[in-house]
């Protein structure tokens, strides 16, 4: 399998989200207000940790989706956590199904109200134009989402998969998860996800519609030097 998902978030930000990324070298990341993730090659050297403190600013804070070197001195681990990687098998049956709609500029008040309520991850006003979101309303209110997030080349992870929770327990999430993949798919290409280590119900859902584990992630937050 193209070890282009072990650099996923680099893969992106230099490839099709390339006209989205902020930064230079070797240091990316997407615009505040549609994601926090940022990126670095797969080899960590001084001019990377030198681009990437340039990028954050002094004190800054950098969140890193990849497997990294020990940072250099100066430099704070704030936080270490532990997710799995899973991508599309075979056994992944997509579709559309009629009740499930594209979301936009105008839903996202909805979008974020959803998120604040379910907390699924990072999700800002500017998310959606990171990809295809789509969603299930009840009588007119968004009860569901999910959508594309993170774009390396042949490759899309689905992401900010969603439910109210008065709404649980009737498919909505493996609904979303199908339709988003369906669009995936139809474009030739793969959809993964990331899930974090401890959600064992988001896991078991995952690989029970068709996903498979791939490798465990590593997710590293980190604070830049300050100013001398």
């Amino acid at each position: 399998m193209s070890d282009v998902l072990d650099r996923a978030s680099w893969a992106s930000l230099t490839g099709p989200h390339a006209h989205l990324a902020e930064g230079a070298g070797c240091a990316r990341r997407y615009p505040a207000d549609v994601s926090p993730i940022m990126a670095v090659p797969p080899v960590q050297n001084n001019r990377v940790w030198g681009d990437l403190a340039a990028l954050v600013g002094p004190g800054g804070i950098a969140r890193l989706s990849c497997d990294i070197a020990p940072p250099p001195p100066g430099w704070i681990v704030e936080h270490r956590g532990e997710g799995v990687q899973m991508v599309a098998g075979d056994r992944l049956h997509t579709e559309v199904p009629d009740d499930v709609v594209t979301l936009g500029a105008d839903d996202v008040p909805e979008m974020l109200d959803l998120v604040a309520r379910t907390r699924p991850g990072p999700f800002e006003a500017g998310t959606y134009r990171l990809g295809n979101y789509l969603g299930v309303r009840r009588d007119g209110a968004l009860v569901a989402m999910a959508g594309e997030r993170v774009h390396p080349p042949g490759w899309t992870e689905i992401s900010a998969v969603c439910t109210d929770p008065a709404f649980r327990g009737q498919g909505l999430a493996s609904t979303l998860v199908r339709a988003v993949a369906h669009g995936i798919r139809e474009r030739g290409e793969t959809p993964f996800l990331h899930a974090a280590g401890g959600n064992v119900n988001a896991i078991r859902l995952y690989r029970s519609i068709g996903f498979e584990l791939r490798r465990t992630r590593h997710f590293t937050v980190l604070r830049a030097p300050g100013a001398d």
